[in-house]
């Protein structure tokens, strides 16, 4: 085995140094250099206009969307809409049967209308205002009387007794009555008793007057918040038996079908608003601060052949996200010319337009190498040889750089595809 590898190897470096040597002669001959750049693709370095965009993908999606789910058990009695159709916030998209609900659903019925009575009669009724007039007018009186009294007590009143008195008359000394008038002021017992009877009097005329002034001005907030309440709550249990549309949009998801058995959480419906469509896509944090909202973006998308749309930047995330160690923003992107053949969930290739630089020296991207660190490009020199020249790039776009310095100038033919002998063990240059 070994011998064999030993004659292998005998044979194989013979024809590596000879394939060697005819490279060079080919090379090095006379007009050689020449017939080895025929090899080579060239571009000439020009003027123009470049515009630097950032490239993602993303998923289309609708501005709302909505999963519709059964709040209860039931039988499906009708279904209003089917794929592709326009609905109204709030349109019922589909019932269930009344026979089938539970108990507590059909029983809200009775109490919604019992709610709706009560709440009318807060509204509507005169009876309790009147009530409160007449409990505010015995009140009052009440009041006024005990106020006299209490008053009276502070100041001295004249009172009369009749006293006999002795007189000598022809007939003898008789008793004769006499009337004896004198003032006298209320006790300190009676007007500690009238104080505390006035002031609960009072206190019972005031709350007479505010209860019918509350009623004078309308019905009783508290009372009609409760009853408002009451119908709230009985009509959102009516309303678990019906499937609503939450937002205008268009169904673009149905399942239900008369007949069918429901349980809680079935889902039935999706509602989309597709008057916009947006994409979100994740750039990393190199590329984050070129982009602002209201830039211009193209998209194109793998399912639509030949087409390229239109949008714009609506929302650029303040906070990134780390991922694997990778640090990504989320940036939305709105389209502008969206058709029927845009659908949520297909994939788009965005590319955002950050910038654009008019009249730059460009060069194709192709052309650039990275060797030793360094960027560079590869020329023929006045023998017709290839020789390295390194540049410094400003921004680029998916073909095109713009050349910010090194020896290269315009009307420069730069090669496309040096070859590996050239460039050593560098890479291309990437974005």
């Amino acid at each position: 085995m070994l011998e064999s590898i030993k004659k292998r190897k005998k044979i194989i470096i013979p024809v590596v140094v000879i394939l060697a040597l005819v490279v060079l002669f080919i090379v090095f001959r006379p007009g050689g250099a020449e017939q080895a750049a025929g090899q080579f693709q060239f571009a000439t370095v020009e003027r123009g206009n470049l515009t630097a965009t950032v490239g993602a993908t993303g998923t289309v999606r609708a501005r709302q969307t909505a999963t519709l789910v059964w709040l209860t058990t039931g039988t499906v009695d009708t279904v209003n809409v089917n794929i592709g159709d326009q609905v109204r916030a709030g349109e019922v998209l589909a019932s269930l049967s009344k026979s089938s609900l539970p108990q507590n659903i059909i029983l809200a019925e009775a109490e919604l209308v019992s709610a709706q009575q009560a709440l009318n009669d807060v509204l509507n009724s005169d009876t309790a205002r009147a009530q409160a007039w007449i409990a505010l007018r015995d009140a009052k009186d009440v009041f006024e009387k005990s106020y006299n009294y209490r008053d009276a007590l502070n100041y001295p009143v004249r009172r009369t007794q009749v006293v006999m008195v002795k007189e000598k008359t022809p007939y003898g000394v008789i008793d004769v009555p006499k009337t004896k008038t004198y003032k006298v002021k209320g006790t300190e017992e009676e007007i500690a008793k009238a104080d505390a009877d006035l002031a609960l009097k009072e206190a019972r005329y005031e709350d007479a007057k505010r209860a019918y002034e509350r009623l004078a001005e309308g019905p009783n907030k508290d009372d009609l918040a409760a009853a408002q309440a009451r119908v709230e709550a009985a009509q959102a249990t009516l309303n678990i038996a019906h499937l609503t549309a939450p937002f205008a949009g268009t169904v673009t998801g149905a399942a239900p079908l008369p007949g069918d058995q429901v349980t809680t959480g079935t889902a039935a419906f999706r509602v989309d608003d597709l008057s916009s469509l947006l994409v979100d896509v994740e750039l990393s944090e190199v590329d984050i601060n070129n982009v602002t909202a209201g830039q211009p973006v193209t998209m194109s998308f793998d399912a639509i052949l030949g087409l390229e749309y239109q949008g714009q930047v609506t929302k650029v995330s303040q906070a990134g996200t780390v991922v694997s160690g990778v640090v990504n923003f989320t940036v939305t992107v709105e389209l502008t010319d969206a058709d029927e053949l845009v659908k949520p969930g297909m994939t788009a290739a965005v590319n955002i337009v950050v910038k654009e630089i008019n009249d730059a020296v460009l060069i194709p991207n192709r052309a650039v190498r990275l060797v030793d660190g360094d960027r560079v490009v590869f020329v023929l020199d006045e023998e017709g040889a290839p020789q390295k020249v390194e540049i410094r790039l400003g921004s680029s776009s998916d073909t095109m750089s713009v050349v910010t310095g090194g020896d290269l100038k315009e009307g420069d033919q730069v090669i496309l595809n040096p070859t590996a002998d050239l460039m050593g063990s560098g890479p291309p240059f990437a974005r």
